[in-house]
């Protein structure tokens, strides 16, 4: 039969093989899998966690195998601990980003973590195997972000984790599970049926749901079409008349995705990962540093941080709604507000774990500078995390003006953090709830991550 898009994913997804991993997917993908559970583990001490944790336990009779982030006490069956890792590790939006825009880790991992608990010991996934599931979820979420000009832009109407998490975490686990490649073909396909969250929820509790049931349910759609369960074969190709994945973009063009080969070329390879410094929307990083900036030019120009010499605090940030937010109220909105982060940075010099406490939230000294912002919207400043800026701008009553502007924030991809900042990043996550001892054989564990025999140790 003639190849289509779709099976052309499936094909990938059955033939792809450890030694196609080069040495530095494999090392940008590690970076990943370790930031991403440091995020899980602090994430397990938030109160929409609680929620999500307490839901599990009392409306399911779980098959207790699997683990649960900052909870040792705790195991549920393999899917509903995937979806509540998946809720901890976007409950701060603290995790890694992607461009096009995604979060790709939390919407994966879970759900492998959770699978090679599930499995016999018989058949244990090798940390090799574990790797490999791992990219072959990276590589799916990447190939369909591509397949849209659109997805390249800060989203509008779907949440992208929601809509290419749950295809990512479907590839995953059917690869993880040696699925054939029909069975690859209908995990994609049911996971389609099981994808999308609006925009609308973010800046609220619901947006960790939105990883959360990614990794859940792309997790179920891979053992439903284990278990015989079929969907169309033909879910990625454009089929005018009949939309599959291509209902979640105005513009789609599906381009099929290659038999791997020797010298396949993972997308990880050549677009490497952002990861957060701070627990906050990614487009807050770019203010903040700029914010930062600036408010060295003051403390130089005044010789400390004194807002009554402030008349107006002047934004100059992309448009983009849902980060545009004047007076955040909650946790969740403030970690979506430009206003809101670097103004915190203005006046404490850094943006942290507690600058999202409602104590930090509702001070005066706080709101008095958020009264003072003032946004604009330059046109060469687009809703796009490849080529955005931020720019902070102090007129003072003396009529000085001070300016401060980042355009590659560390922890960009293109501004890397090193080594150490990532370490330093996972051990202060990991100390919410795991000992010294335990967070130091993890970072181990992971770092050698091909040798390891039984995945599930992790």
């Amino acid at each position: 039969p003639e190849e289509t898009v779709t099976s052309s994913f499936a094909s990938f997804i059955h033939g792809v093989q450890p030694e196609h991993l080069s040495k530095i997917v494999r090392h940008r993908s590690k970076r990943m899998i370790l930031d991403s559970i440091g995020v899980g583990l602090v994430g397990s001490t938030t109160h929409v966690f609680d929620i999500a944790l307490q839901y599990c336990r009392e409306l399911y009779s779980p098959v207790a195998v699997s683990s649960v982030y900052g909870k040792p006490g705790i195991k549920l069956s393999p899917t509903l601990a995937a979806f509540t890792n998946g809720v901890a590790t976007h409950s701060m939006d603290f995790d890694d980003t992607w461009h096009p825009a995604t979060h790709p880790s939390g919407a994966i991992l879970p759900a492998l973590l959770a699978a090679s608990q599930m499995l016999p010991p018989s058949t244990k996934p090798n940390g090799m195997d574990f790797l490999l599931a791992f990219n072959v979820g990276l590589e799916v979420q990447g190939r369909l972000m591509h397949f849209s000009t659109e997805a390249h832009n800060i989203p509008k109407r779907f949440h992208p984790p929601s809509v290419v998490g749950t295809m990512g975490s479907a590839a995953a686990t059917a690869k993880l599970l040696s699925l054939s490649t029909a069975q690859c073909t209908h995990a994609l396909g049911i996971a389609a049926s099981l994808a999308g969250a609006p925009m609308a929820n973010a800046a609220t509790q619901a947006k960790p749901l939105h990883i959360g049931n990614a990794t859940r349910l792309g997790f179920e759609a891979a053992l439903l079409a284990a278990r015989g369960m079929e969907a169309n074969p033909l879910i990625l190709d454009d089929i005018p008349g009949c939309s599959g994945f291509s209902v979640f973009y105005s513009v789609y063009q599906p381009k099929p995705l290659s038999t791997p080969s020797d010298h396949h070329e993972f997308l990880l390879e050549k677009q490497d990962i952002a990861f957060k410094r701070f627990p906050a929307h990614l487009g807050m990083h770019w203010v903040v540093d700029a914010a930062l900036s600036v408010r060295n030019l003051f403390i130089h120009y005044a010789g400390s941080f004194s807002p009554s010499l402030i008349r107006t605090i002047v934004l100059k940030i992309p448009v983009s709604k849902y980060i545009n937010r004047p007076f955040p109220s909650s946790e969740h909105e403030a970690r979506h507000s430009f206003q809101f982060n670097a103004c915190t940075a203005l006046l404490d010099g850094e943006v942290g774990l507690s600058s999202f406490t409602e104590s930090s939230i509702h001070r005066q000294e706080l709101r008095e500078l958020l009264d003072k912002v003032v946004v604009e919207h330059p046109e060469d400043n687009v809703a796009n995390f490849d080529k955005m800026y931020g720019e902070v701008e102090l007129l003072l009553h003396s009529g000085d003006v001070l300016t401060g502007k980042c355009d590659t924030f560390y922890g960009h991809w293109r501004k890397p953090l090193s080594k150490e900042s990532l370490l330093k990043k996972f051990r202060s996550n990991a100390s919410h709830v795991l000992s010294e001892e335990k967070i130091e054989t993890i970072i181990t564990m992971v770092d050698n991550l091909e040798n390891l025999s039984d995945s599930s140790q992790l």
